[in-house]
């Protein structure tokens, strides 16, 4: 199977609409790693900021809300130094299913290559306090995790997150993603790797989970990949498929989506209720910065 087989969409820069401009102009200022939800008919989105390295670098986290899944509505802002963060990554925002509102926040530690996830609660997604952050995926001295996907599906939470390795700092750039199951989406278990490294392959160096979707029975995954160190932060973006949410095998030899001038990455895929998709990604544009972008599809039928 290639992802030209896959009956789910693939983003384009040609069809996709600008969300957010970086914070700057030129390499090192960001705006994406997007993550969303579609809660009541409103798109809900939380979306990471950053500067140059020495600038600020992931200086906070914004949640917004759309009506048309374009315009965004800034409903509050997380601020790195607010949690003791020297940068922070890519965000899951959800609802439970009992109502409550959460948002887990990749937190890199001052000084090191290490980062943990820390977990906020709010009654509404305008409410969340970073004074009210808890650990709840801490890594240790050998592993750094970031980046979660997080899904609730037939009873149990399931999560994604990339895995890198602190021994040699020259080689904290790999990753992998691990596979992580809980009662109640705070205490997790770890089940071992979901996505590793092909070797010889574009996704040699690293791979990142960044959306994944029940389909027909299986899991379908978009996920960043890179060859080298040189890559990190330019990823593209390849598709695999899971009988099990716990093992991922990635499609085709080469990426399904790039930015003709670098890095498509961290797509975040939400289904519509009327058998469409709102697809956000983070994507490198003409001058090295990062700009949040979005794309539309419809009649694409995911039976869940």
């Amino acid at each position: 199977m290639t992802p030209a087989d896959l009956p789910f969409p693939l983003p384009s820069i040609d069809r996709s609409r600008l969300v957010t401009d970086p914070p700057g102009d030129g390499p090192g200022h960001w705006a994406g790693a997007p993550s969303a939800c579609l809660v009541d008919g409103t798109m809900y989105v939380a979306y990471r900021l950053r500067a140059p390295v020495g600038e600020g670098r992931g200086y906070a986290v914004v949640v917004a809300r759309s009506p048309d899944g374009e315009r965004l509505e800034t409903l509050c802002v997380i601020e790195s130094r607010s949690l003791g963060a020297e940068s922070l990554e890519r965000p899951a925002l959800l609802r439970t299913p009992g109502g409550r509102w959460r948002l887990y926040l990749s937190c890199a530690t001052p000084g090191t290559k290490h980062w943990r996830i820390e977990l906020l609660e709010a009654d509404d997604p305008a409410s969340f306090d970073a004074g009210t952050a808890t650990v709840v995926l801490p890594g240790d001295e050998r592993v750094g995790v970031k980046d979660p996907v997080i899904l609730y599906a037939n009873g149990r939470w399931h999560l994604w997150a990339s895995c890198h390795p602190l021994a040699d700092p020259d080689e904290a750039d790999q990753m992998v993603t691990d596979y992580a199951t809980s009662d109640d989406g705070v205490d997790w278990r770890w089940e071992g790797t979901a996505l590793g490294r092909r070797p010889g392959h574009w996704d040699s160096r690293g791979v990142r989970v960044s959306a994944v979707v029940p389909y027909a029975g299986r899991a379908l995954a978009w996920y960043d990949g890179r060859a080298s160190a040189a890559e990190n932060c330019e990823e593209r973006t390849g598709v695999a498929v899971g009988e099990r949410f716990g093992r991922l095998v990635p499609q085709g030899t080469a990426p399904a989506a790039v930015s003709p001038y670098g890095g498509l990455r961290y797509l975040c895929a939400v289904p519509l209720p009327d058998d469409g998709w709102r697809l956000y990604y983070e994507a490198t544009r003409a001058d090295g910065a990062h700009e949040l972008r979005t794309e539309l599809h419809s009649g694409v039928r995911v039976d869940a």
